[in-house]
């Protein structure tokens, strides 16, 4: 017998307080049940603690053996804690492999997860970072449901579902701390003008203004650290009813970054709120016909697609400065997109791009 099934046969059911009551007051099992209206197999399956003692039957405790109803209510309460707690640590064997899969590390970084060690106790922590009662839980929840959308498993990494998991939940934690408006789609597109602007002058706090804006349109916009094995650059969803963009701070430069946001904006605007959008880091080619879409939503957004009617044949940065000017976007942009349709090398054009810094507003959501 194992020290936990030790621990539980030394428990102490509020069945032991009944028989030395009924023992004080020289009262048998069988006077008892006709006192309480209940068979004797009834009472005695009370007193072995098989039976949990209701309301109901602590009230007519009361009146049977002059106790009151709340002591056996609080006894009852009490012990069915300690006899859960025991069998969740007794549990705890079967659910190493699921706290193996956890990034343990970046949870306790976060502040998520305060257990030294691998113990019955981090695994309720787990638990309750994830809001969900089991393991078998968590895997519906978080992996049954999103395993089934158009995620793709990177090549260059192995994903673990324990990151993706713990990425998609602290999107949810974050959106549920967030004060945000009732969304509204034509708020919400109307809000672009502004986003352009800032696009354009790529100011300091470009991604506090950012969320500002998404958050007056109903959106809610999180930035979450990367997480280990689990490369994933933004996901687009619903949750309880609100839109949720969530993007990582992997993107190192401007136009892939404002190329990211338009493109996980596109899903919300044009897509059903039962869709999932799972961008990995890679950003391989996807054939999925709402991926296309949200792609030409954010290209179009950012940069009219007649811009490259307007370029010289022998064009320089001089010139790719001029047309960011005059369809007032950062240069950037313009330089990405033509990268993208291969119109210049991936070298040309480097040094008009700006370099992207998410710490700052990360670690003020940590």
């Amino acid at each position: 017998m194992s020290k936990i099934q030790d621990e539980m046969e030394l428990l102490s059911p509020p069945g032991d307080t009944i028989l030395e009551t009924i023992e004080f007051l020289g009262m048998s099992q069988v006077e008892l049940a006709e006192r309480l209206g209940k068979t004797p197999p009834k009472v005695n399956d009370l007193i072995n603690g098989k039976e949990v003692i209701s309301l109901n039957t602590a009230l007519q405790l009361e009146k049977v053996l002059g106790i009151e109803a709340q002591f056996w209510v609080k006894r009852e309460l009490v012990y069915r804690e300690k006899l859960l707690k025991l069998q969740e640590k007794e549990d705890f064997e079967k659910y190493k492999d699921w706290l193996a899969m956890q990034p343990i590390k970046v949870l306790k970084s976060l502040g998520y997860l305060k257990s030294k060690s691998k113990s019955p106790e981090m695994v309720e922590e787990c638990l309750k970072f994830y809001g969900v009662a089991s393991p078998f839980q968590w895997e519906a929840v978080y992996i049954n449901q999103y395993l089934s959308t158009d995620f793709r498993k990177s090549e260059a990494h192995k994903t673990s579902l324990g990151g993706l998991a713990t990425f998609l939940r602290i999107g949810e934690i974050e959106m549920m701390n967030m004060e945000l408006n009732k969304y509204d789609k034509k708020v919400f597109k109307d809000s672009f003008v502004e986003i352009k602007k800032i696009v354009q002058s790529h100011p300091a706090d470009f991604a506090e203004r950012l969320i500002e804006l998404c958050a007056s349109a109903g959106v809610a916009l999180v930035f979450t650290p990367k997480i280990p094995k689990a490369p994933i650059s933004g996901v687009a969803r619903w949750v309880r009813g609100i839109p949720l963009i969530q993007l990582t701070d992997r993107y190192k430069w401007n136009d892939h970054f404002w190329f990211s946001f338009f493109h996980e904006a596109g899903h919300i605007l044009l897509h059903g709120k039962k869709d999932i959008f799972i961008e990995k880091e890679d950003g391989s080619k996807n054939n999925n016909i709402k991926e296309t879409e949200a792609n030409d939503f954010a290209r179009k957004t950012l940069l009219p697609p007649k811009f490259i009617e307007t370029l010289p044949q022998n064009f320089t940065e001089k010139d790719l400065r001029k047309i960011a000017r005059f369809y007032k976007t950062h240069p950037a942009i313009v330089v990405g997109q033509l990268q993208h349709l291969k119109k210049i090398p991936f070298s040309f054009g480097n040094n008009l791009k700006l370099k992207i810094d998410l710490s700052r507003v990360i670690q003020r959501m940590e």
